[in-house]
């Protein structure tokens, strides 16, 4: 029986092969969990896009479109709660001090295969933050910190009150968007499975508290497009 490692090779050269997706900066030696897509990928990625574009948001008139930056001060996600627990179990290999996640045991597995002379011994997990880092500034003491978004999700929080505003937007409503988002996977792996680069597509849809207890009604109505 082909193993599935097998398989997902395959399957990614002939996505090369067709003009669906490439390894990201190849001819310089490319980025581990970043991908270019090719004509064929655009346009089916469009497609897709424009298609949610369409169903959840075009076509309804309860639903507001926004486009969020993708930086964003540090403080929205300790805020959100990110910076404590955006996190994923990171073990260090005391050989060549190469990381991996502790939750994976394929990768632990894969990286001891490359000291068979040597016994690997592993660090104590510990907590990673997946946010990526990085400074706004002409200089060192006017830097701010800043993290490109680890999920779309915050942009319409942070808009939240912004579209109230400008729209006057009648309760239930919603808020999407479709953008682009970042995370410092410390082993990104399966092809375009688990990137640090990938785009999401999100609707936020605001009930009142008082409808809490009906919600799954209220979701399968709001699905089915039914009069709400």
């Amino acid at each position: 029986m082909e193993k599935e490692s097998n398989k997902l090779e395959k399957i990614v050269a002939l996505c090369k092969r067709r003009g669906f997706v490439f390894q990201g900066s190849e001819i310089y030696g490319g980025l581990s969990g970043i991908y270019d897509y090719g004509p064929m990928g655009v346009e089916l990625r469009h497609s897709i896009k424009q298609y949610f574009w369409d169903r959840f948001i075009a076509e309804r008139d309860d639903v507001y479109p926004v486009s969020a930056a993708i930086l964003m001060p540090a403080r929205v996600w300790e805020a959100s709660g990110h910076t404590e627990l955006f996190t994923d179990p990171l073990v260090e290999c005391k050989i060549c001090h190469e990381r991996v996640r502790s939750d994976q045991p394929e990768a632990i597995a894969d990286h001891e295969t490359t000291h068979k002379k040597e016994k690997v011994e592993w660090t104590e997990p510990l907590k990673f933050n997946l946010l990526v880092e990085t400074k706004l500034g002409a200089s060192e003491k006017s830097a701010v910190a800043v993290n490109l978004r680890g999920e779309i999700t915050q942009g319409v929080h942070v808009n939240f009150k912004n579209v109230l505003d400008s729209m006057h937007p009648k309760m239930p409503f919603g808020i999407g968007q479709i953008g682009k988002a970042f995370r410092n996977e410390i082993t990104p792996r399966d092809f375009l499975f688990r990137l640090r680069e990938f785009e999401q597509m999100e609707l936020q849809y605001y009930i009142r508290p008082e409808e809490e207890e009906g919600k799954k009604q209220f979701i399968l109505d709001w699905v089915l497009r039914k009069k709400i």
